[in-house]
């Protein structure tokens, strides 16, 4: 599973990399998180506010950071 968050380094993008990995301990899930703060790599994937959260490919998240229990939760749908 990969996990990427999007943001260029601002208070709530590194909250939502914290919430990401709490994410995955809860989840008990095994994942890859990489945190992208390129501004032109984030344009890549069309969004337009940050922090935003992808998982496998899916924008889950845009200008909000979801907790960690939400996180997980989406974690164990795709999992399955």
């Amino acid at each position: 599973m990969k996990i990427q968050v999007l943001g260029p380094g601002c208070m709530k993008c590194n909250k939502l990399y914290e919430e990401a990995q709490k994410a995955i301990g809860l989840a008990n899930v095994t994942a890859e998180l990489e945190k992208i703060d390129k501004i032109d790599q984030i344009m890549k994937f069309g969004i337009a506010i940050t922090p935003a959260l992808i998982i496998n490919g899916q924008i889950k998240a845009s200008g909000k950071v979801p907790k960690a229990d939400q996180i997980a939760a989406w974690l164990k749908e795709m999992e399955t």
